[in-house]
């Protein structure tokens, strides 16, 4: 396992350094010129460790919440960079999780037609996975991720001793991911993982070796399908039905545990649809119910959770385009008709383990 891994990207190539101390590589980018944007919660966490670049020429604190992951926030963020006399030849650098990647990145794609952005990734969700790939995701109203392009940053450099800082819910929905990655690709780390799962959640140290598997199968996908015309598609496997959870409870659970869910109930949509056998259902079910947040469908409206499912972009016409698998290291794109039919196998999935008193 090497210390760097090196992304060719069609926009840009650049490359993603596992380092020990983020603050050495943060000054090197600070004194060059560049612009600090920086998640506030981080901030708070590792006060005396930014505390010399917290200039109000050349740093702004963000809120790094999912209702802030907007084109009105965005346009905030550019006013303000304007404001301060912020120029096409300098950098923006990021600090911080997902929804600060997506502004920062999204931003600095229409910033000046395009300027350089660098990234220091704090949560293992980002570490894991959203930091390479180059997709910006901007949400438009209550429809997520709607808006966006691609535009990857210059440099990443992933430091593991911020995910000590994180709750354990943090860490299970970066898990979420990884185990995502891991059933793609039929890759033995998802057993290992699950094997190591209560190490993991005392040692967050342990988890650098999952992160360079996870980045590694996604490298070798976004190299030849960057822009999600093929392949890379087979990385929507449980964000269909997790991101209608996400919605469904207002962002309550969180994503990757969203996913890990939305997961299971791919593999019973699969089984249901004689995919899937049921062994493998079974033995996939054992390992991501580790990773399941708590969750109780009753006390929720079910209709609610179809609309989000309709809205969900990848739709064609009135069907349902989502990956099921028929076992791991074989996942299948398919469209499925949002029929009376298919609520029933939704409603029997989450009356299975997911049905509680309200």
């Amino acid at each position: 396992m090497s210390d760097r891994l090196a992304i060719q990207s069609k926009i840009r190539p650049y490359s993603l350094d596992f380092v020990d101390d983020f603050t050495v590589f943060l000054k090197r980018e600070l004194d060059s010129g560049a612009f600090l944007i920086l998640d506030s919660k981080v901030s708070d966490l590792f006060k005396t460790r930014f505390t010399p670049w917290l200039q109000p020429d050349s740093s702004l604190l963000f809120e790094a919440l999912e209702h802030y992951k907007t084109i009105d926030k965005c346009k905030d963020v550019i006013e303000r960079l304007v404001s301060r006399g912020f120029r096409k030849t300098q950098k923006l650098v990021a600090v911080g999780g997902g929804i600060l990647q997506d502004v920062t990145a999204f931003t600095a794609s229409i910033l000046y037609r395009g300027i350089d952005w660098v990234f220091f990734p704090t949560t293992l969700l980002a570490q894991a996975d959203s930091c390479i790939g180059g997709k910006t995701s901007i949400n438009l109203g209550d429809k997520k991720n709607l808006v966006g392009n691609f535009y990857p940053p210059s440099q990443i450099y992933s430091d593991i001793s911020f995910l000590d800082s994180l709750e354990e819910k943090d860490i299970k929905s970066g898990i979420g991911e990884m185990m995502h990655y891991f059933i793609y690709s039929g890759s033995a780390s998802l057993r290992k993982m699950i094997d190591r799962y209560q190490d993991i959640m005392r040692n967050r140290s342990g988890l650098k070796e999952f992160i360079w598997e996870s980045l590694s199968i996604k490298k070798a996908v976004i190299e030849v399908d960057e822009f999600d015309k093929n392949e890379r598609n087979k990385f929507n496997y449980g964000h269909t039905f997790g991101h209608a959870l996400e919605t469904l409870t207002h962002y309550e659970i969180s994503h990757g545990q969203a996913v890990t869910i939305g997961m299971d109930l791919a593999n019973y949509v699969s089984l249901v649809a004689g995919l899937m056998s049921r062994q493998t259902f079974e033995d996939l079910h054992v390992l991501l119910s580790w990773n399941f947040p708590e969750f109780h469908w009753d006390r929720h409206i079910p209709e609610t959770y179809f609309e989000a499912l309709q809205r969900d972009k990848k739709n064609v016409d009135q069907d349902l385009v989502c990956i099921l698998a028929e076992r791991p290291g074989q996942l299948i794109k398919k469209k499925i008709p949002l029929d009376s039919a298919f609520k029933q196998i939704v409603q029997d999935y989450f009356h299975l383990d997911f049905s509680r008193p309200g």
